[in-house]
């Protein structure tokens, strides 16, 4: 029998402007910096225990198990059924364009739009997933 896991602890996005995306986050998401490593990356707290990465495009090269990405990702952050509307009016009122709103056949609603990155970033109510 395998091992368990306890979910997703880190998720990382490669972008132009590490304080550009830093400061898109911490206004939009509320999240906010848990560790600074300058202009190459920074750790930010996106919900309990998880933990959203933002490194600059090719400026991981030196950090352990170096990695980097390219392109346009895609993330989604879970929101209660009753913020649907204020995630709505909020992303209005902050200049940031709905790209599609999504009713899924389980009853969960999605809405989707774009970072500064053009990552496609999704917040998304109960009844998306079978397991949410």
């Amino acid at each position: 029998m395998h091992p368990n896991t306890e979910g997703i602890l880190e998720s990382s996005l490669y972008v132009a402007d590490v304080a550009h995306s830093v400061e898109f986050y911490e206004t939009i998401f509320g999240f906010r910096v848990i560790s600074d490593f300058g202009e190459r990356s920074c750790a930010m707290k996106a919900g309990v225990r998880q933990v959203l990465l933002l490194f600059k495009r090719g400026g991981s090269r030196d950090i352990v198990s170096s990695h980097d990405g390219d392109g346009e990702l895609h993330l989604a952050f879970a929101i209660a059924a009753g913020e649907l509307t204020r995630w709505e009016a909020w992303l209005a009122e902050s200049g940031i364009a709905v790209e599609e709103r999504r009713a899924w056949e389980l009853g969960g609603h999605s809405l989707y739009f774009r970072d500064p990155d053009r990552h496609l970033i999704e917040v998304a109510t109960p009844g998306v997933w079978s397991i949410y």
